[in-house]
């Protein structure tokens, strides 16, 4: 196995000379630099697997190296240095194209996983970017989220998804994850809305035996438990703004404090985040804080909404149809054309989720060989894209008011429903996506069912 060559770029001496022997200690050859004209003199004599460079140099900037080998020398990882408290300046080299960043004064706990991560990336050994077949169609739209996951994974630079619900967001930062040097380690995602306010700081960075009540062992948190991986915040815009002051420092600083504790732990976890709601408004509103969407925001990556890439809604139904098939061990049923063309001008509000759904609802109600138009759906007609962009005039005279208006419409999705499932009441409830009770319920409340207790009986007698 070659050995690996590493240039080191730093002023100070006593830097230098820390930096060289703990490479020379992971077996790693290093040469050292003072300023950018040495190092580039360097990089064009011999082959690198990684650069550290300082941030402020004697003739000018690390970032004017990080330019010119991100120009000059593709597929070598560059990490800089920055002074203590310099977020910017490590955002500012994230963005030009850097690998990662060290904070002064170095520690050894950060340096080591850093390096072994930029070799990862820069070794043969490394497969080529794969599995984004998962990420179905050919059109434009999603090309470009093809490509934009090929560079983010070769880097560590913090990225930002963003798009609607259903479009796909946790897929392209698994994606991102398993093509990157992290991809054997944890992949965890957090759903950050869905954590109480009161143990969020728990959830995050672990707490000690004996910090609260029922905390009766060491318990690590979601930064530890992503240590050497990825860590995915999902709906990152629910934070309350009290939990985002404390993620801003433990990104900046790569450390966390377990609750109870006393002493700060290293962690090298790289940081995905995503919301379906708008950041920038957020902020203007101060409900989000400036800096911290600075720190989450150094990439971002847009998901397209499904109308935006209509081309691939056919090989997209295909695909989650055979999905899905397999999982039930069933044969895939056959798409007749009424059913293809009303997919093919649905407005799909709920994206890539809803014509998921749509699709293993069909499923339950088709005969097993065909699924027809009327098997897509339940209840109210679908708006197709051009019926969505007709907007609904409240000029129009109702021949009845607003509550005898939607019970009406209830009436018939439960009667379609009951119809669909050849009255099975549980199957019926299924279909409609509530549970057997409140079926039965709704069923006495709008007059439908005439005998609840013998309905009971009989579907219970049936399951």
């Amino acid at each position: 196995m070659a050995q690996f060559n590493c240039l080191v770029v730093d002023d100070e001496t006593d830097i230098r000379e820390l930096v060289v022997l703990t490479l020379e200690r992971m077996d790693i050859r290093a040469d050292s630099a003072s300023n950018v004209e040495e190092a580039k003199e360097l990089l064009a004599k011999r082959s690198y697997n990684l650069c550290l460079t300082d941030m402020r140099l004697p003739d000018g900037l690390g970032l004017e190296l990080v330019q010119h080998i991100s120009a000059n020398y593709m597929g070598l990882p560059v990490a800089v240095i920055t002074a203590y408290g310099s977020a910017e300046n490590a955002v500012s080299a994230l963005k030009a194209g850097a690998f990662d960043y060290l904070t002064k004064p170095i520690s050894l706990k950060q340096l080591r996983p850093l390096v072994e991560s930029a070799l990862k990336l820069s070794s043969t050994d490394v497969k080529e970017t794969q599995n984004t077949a998962d990420l179905i169609g050919n059109s434009p739209a999603i090309d470009y989220v093809r490509t934009m996951i090929e560079k983010l994974a070769r880097s560590q630079a913090p990225v930002y998804i963003s798009g609607e619900s259903g479009s796909g967001k946790e897929l392209a930062a698994r994606l991102i994850h398993s093509n990157s040097s992290r991809h054997d380690k944890a992949f965890v995602a957090v759903n950050c809305g869905a954590i109480p306010e009161n143990l969020m700081e728990s959830e995050f960075f672990g707490y000690k035996k004996g910090a609260f009540t029922g905390a009766a062992q060491d318990t690590i948190g979601l930064f530890q438990a992503a240590n050497g991986g990825t860590l995915f915040l999902d709906e990152v815009a629910d934070l309350p703004l009290a939990m985002q002051v404390k993620l801003l420092r433990a990104i900046q600083e790569k450390k966390v404090r377990a609750v109870g504790g006393t002493a700060e732990e290293a962690v090298d976890a790289r940081i995905i985040s995503a919301t379906h709601k708008n950041l920038s408004t957020l902020m203007e509103q101060g409900m989000f804080r400036h800096d911290l969407y600075y720190r989450l925001n150094v990439i971002q990556l847009k998901m397209p909404a499904l109308r935006e890439r209509p081309e691939d809604i056919p090989e997209l139904t295909q695909k989650l149809l055979q999905k899905l098939c397999q999982a039930q061990s069933i044969d895939v049923p056959v798409l007749e054309d009424s059913a293809n063309k009303l997919i093919s001008e649905l407005h799909f509000a709920g994206n890539v989720r809803e014509l998921e759904n749509m699709l293993e609802r069909a499923l339950a109600l088709c005969d097993g060989q065909k699924i027809s138009a009327d098997d897509l759906f339940v209840g109210e007609e679908p708006k197709t894209r051009s019926e969505e962009k007709t907007s609904f005039d409240p000029s129009q005279n109702l021949e009845i008011g607003l509550p005898e208006y939607l019970e009406d419409i209830e009436k018939r999705a439960i009667l379609k429903a009951l119809d669909k499932a050849n009255n099975n009441k549980t199957a019926a409830a299924k279909l409609l996506g509530v549970s057997f009770r409140t079926l039965r319920y709704r069923l006495a409340k709008l007059g439908l069912s005439k005998d609840d207790d013998a309905d009971l009986e009989s579907d219970e007698n049936e399951n």
